[in-house]
């Protein structure tokens, strides 16, 4: 499945933040008239719903072959040792995607701070926030 077809667990906060529904947001980002944090946004958007649908597809087969109607002769305690390896390794990386996408959204300026089009650049910093960043910075090594 299309992985812009495919639906995530952030979907609505990636609707909220930009204020378009997803359908419009994939086609700006597919298109090249997107904001490089809508681009991101997306991106991150794909690879955490092909990491959920993994996460889908390891829990039921495990939940299938725990079903109580399973003959217990078919059990293996090695498929059972790599489904469990398997779904660390993708909660993980869906942890990771989570933190990386509410970062790239916290990060951006709020709606009503911004241009009527979401779907335009954010600002960005004044020339006079960097250096003050700057020598903040030197002061505290």
């Amino acid at each position: 499945m299309n992985t812009s077809l495919q639906a995530s667990s952030q979907d609505q906060l990636i609707e909220s933040a930009f204020g378009h529904p997803l359908p419009e947001l994939h086609r700006a980002a597919a298109v090249g008239q997107a904001a490089p944090a809508l681009f991101r946004a997306m991106e991150l958007r794909a690879f955490l719903a092909v990491t959920e649908s993994h996460v889908d597809r390891v829990r039921d087969r495990m939940h299938q072959a725990t079903h109580p109607g399973r003959d217990r002769n078919e059990l293996d305690a090695d498929d059972f040792r790599m489904d469990v390896q398997w779904m660390e390794a993708v909660l993980s990386s869906r942890t990771e995607i989570i933190t990386a996408l509410t970062r790239l959204l916290s990060s951006m300026p709020s709606r009503e701070a911004t241009l009527p089009s979401r779907l335009q650049a954010a600002p960005t910093a004044s020339p006079k926030a960097n250096t003050a960043k700057s020598a903040a910075r030197s002061r505290h090594p």
